[in-house]
């Protein structure tokens, strides 16, 4: 993909059209404000570039029929998220509609180099299945703060050997494209706005409970990073005066009490002292134990686990209640790997934010699990990558 659009106006068409799908001239005329005989240049010309192309006609609305328009079938964009645990990625169509999707089970403290020769492997075994010949550019989630201009982490507490990693000139390198890189909750919130629960939203929270902790914030459609780049970074506030020790080097974070490992360490507690003989099965089966075994013995009825899952949850909602209070938004989402463990959890949560914020910002807020799983992030690095390209240049 060379061409971007020449202006704000053509880069408004090119977002409908993503959005939206294939809409008739007429149609798109009744979203911009534009004259008809604008609209006509501005569509015209990006015909040229090659972006657009002509549908058919469309259904007649009285009058002469108008022809539809469509983004270039041809446009492909690679989705990249990349995870504590685990490795994502997959390619769109412009409408960021997921044509193939990979996931690998991968260490992020094995360093930006060997995870990166990974992810060109699996966008490789992409292109190779004819799903792209190349890609018109590509969006990358990392689980740390990204000084979002520039694409880089910058001290990522669980990623040890990615601090200053200038990861989207590396992989545009590679790739032969642009990259866009951001913090993979700022992505989740991407892609549950675009095709997930949050369609509908223009102010939301997401929160991601995975390995770590983070909190993506959309405010009126638009993603909230802050100064810096590292705005929503919720894991690191503190829970308990004094507490655990976390990974960030500070005591008492959320993160340090009901993260992925966090919960794991405190199933094996459980295990080991006697109090869960559910837990305890399922660890002398495995050599560890994760948020799965946690949630398969809650399902079994197991108190300890129930307990565990009741207590993190009351914890996530302290602090999201905070954070409701704060900015009042329309909807919180709640995604990542520790939401297997269902209804228990986001009971708990929702129980901690009605009990504590006040009735004006709680009386009409719904608090729901994300809709894609882990196909959010690569729709959310899709549309980041999109959102660029489809800016004026």
């Amino acid at each position: 993909m060379t061409a971007r659009p020449a202006n704000a106006h053509q880069a408004r068409l090119l977002r409908l059209l993503r959005d939206g799908g294939p809409n008739s001239r007429a149609q798109l005329g009744d979203q911009v404000d534009l004259s008809r005989s604008k609209l006509a240049v501005e569509v015209d010309r990006l015909l040229e570039t090659g972006l657009v192309v002509a549908d058919g006609l469309a259904a007649s609305r009285g009058g002469r029929r108008s022809h539809n328009i469509r983004l270039a079938p041809a446009l492909r964009f690679l989705g990249v998220d990349i995870g504590a645990t685990s490795i994502d990625v997959a390619v769109t169509n412009a409408e960021l509609e997921v044509l193939g999707h990979l996931n690998h089970p991968m260490d992020v403290r094995e360093g930006p180099v060997a995870v990166f020769e990974q992810v060109l492997v699996m966008a490789g075994k992409l292109k190779v299945s004819g799903l792209a010949d190349e890609f018109d550019g590509a969006g990358i989630g990392v689980p740390g703060p990204v000084r979002f201009p520039e694409g880089v982490p910058v001290a990522p507490p669980i990623m040890p050997g990615w601090d200053g990693f200038p990861v989207r000139e590396a992989l545009s390198q590679e790739l032969g494209c642009p990259v866009m890189v951001d913090n993979d909750v700022n992505l989740m919130a991407m892609g549950e706005q675009h095709a997930g629960v949050a369609r509908s939203v223009g102010d939301f929270l997401c929160v991601k409970i995975g390995t770590g902790i983070g909190c993506g914030i959309v405010v009126g459609g638009e993603v909230y990073r802050g100064t810096t780049g590292s705005a929503g970074d919720i894991g690191h506030i503190q829970v308990e005066s004094d507490g655990r020790a976390c990974a960030c080097g500070n005591k008492g974070c959320l993160e340090a009490y009901f993260s992925g490992a966090a919960l794991a360490r405190d199933a094996e507690d459980a295990a080991r002292s006697g109090r869960s003989p559910e837990l305890a099965a399922r660890l002398e089966a495995g050599d560890r134990l994760s948020a799965v075994d946690v949630a398969a013995a809650a399902a079994a009825g197991d108190p300890a686990a129930l307990e565990l899952i009741r207590a993190g949850g009351n914890r996530v909602g302290q602090v999201i209640a905070g954070l409701v209070s704060f900015f009042n938004p329309g909807l919180v989402v709640i995604g990542g790997g520790v939401t297997g463990l269902g209804h228990t959890l986001l009971a708990s949560v929702r129980t901690q934010v009605y009990r504590q914020s006040l009735p004006l910002a709680t009386g009409n807020l719904p608090i729901v699990l994300g809709e894609l799983g882990p196909t959010a992030g690569v729709t959310g690095a899709a549309r980041l990558i999109s959102d660029h390209l489809f800016s004026p240049a």
